[in-house]
């Protein structure tokens, strides 16, 4: 398997790392990379669940019916 090259940061390149460390407050996931300069490079992380759709539908017969659409989020694109 081909590794796929990210999300570069130019302005770390050179530096040596002192500490890497996560950490977790707020309910976000933290990760840094501490540098001898004193500089350091961070990540928030957030988690949440979005309701994308919310339908009832009758599967007596085995077939799926569509009854009636509740819930229907287009907020983040097709479903």
């Amino acid at each position: 398997m081909a590794y796929k090259s990210g999300k570069r940061y130019p302005g770390v390149k050179g530096k040596v790392v002192e500490l890497a460390e996560h950490s977790f407050a707020e309910g976000r996931l933290f990760i840094r990379v501490r540098f001898q300069d004193k500089t350091e490079l961070c990540w928030q992380i957030d988690c949440a669940l979005t309701l994308r759709m919310a339908d009832l539908s009758d599967w007596k017969t085995g077939n799926w019916k569509h009854l009636e659409t509740f819930v229907k989020n287009d907020q983040d694109g097709e479903l």
